[in-house]
């Protein structure tokens, strides 16, 4: 990613977030942005955005009034707010499931590049990234360095529980057991 580019990402992360934010309508910053918040390397594509799927409309009005570019892709659960070449997803279904305002209330208020935004926690990001994981998509070497940027912070007991049964999840778990990352399944 060109500085100029990575630049144009991060002011439209940030347009967005305090669009949302200003109209009062809850969200997250969820995805590679959140874990890079967090410690991981920066992402080198979008930025995403979780919003409860009941505040999806509202969502869609406040950021299109705030003036940015929306496109409504044919995925029904998300909308894409564009400014040039970069693209940030404000999503209301992952992994297949709607969007809930507990994941969003569980979020912790942090600085994101100088606004104080909600970010998803970090054993919720590394849920959801592994919840991602299927047949169309398995591609650890993008999980593998957030997982170790991030492997204390999380509840590595959660995510195991949570993404049960994901078989990709679970060898990843392996994977990361194997080259100890993170504990054991089952060590204290």
């Amino acid at each position: 990613m060109q500085p100029s580019e990575r630049e144009e990402i991060r002011d439209l992360l940030k347009r967005t977030a305090v669009a949302l934010k200003q109209s009062d309508v809850p969200f997250a910053l969820c995805g590679g942005y959140a874990a890079w918040v967090r410690g991981a390397p920066e992402p080198h594509h979008d930025a995403d955005f979780l919003v409860p799927e009941a505040e999806s409309e509202r969502a869609v009005k406040v950021l299109a009034d705030a003036g940015l570019e929306i496109q409504d892709p044919p995925e029904d659960w998300l909308t894409k707010v564009v400014s040039g070449t970069s693209i940030v997803d404000v999503l209301w279904r992952t992994c297949g499931h709607p969007v809930e305002t507990d994941l969003i209330d569980r979020a912790e208020n942090l600085p994101v590049l100088s606004v104080l935004m909600p970010v998803l926690t970090a054993t919720d990001i590394v849920v959801t990234k592994l919840m991602a994981l299927d047949e169309h998509y398995c591609d650890f070497s993008r999980e593998l360095p957030v997982a170790r940027a991030l492997r204390e912070q999380v509840d590595w007991a959660e995510v195991r529980r949570a993404v049960a049964d994901n078989p990709f999840a679970a060898v990843f778990l392996e994977l990361l057991d194997r080259l100890d990352v993170v504990p054991r399944a089952g060590a204290t």
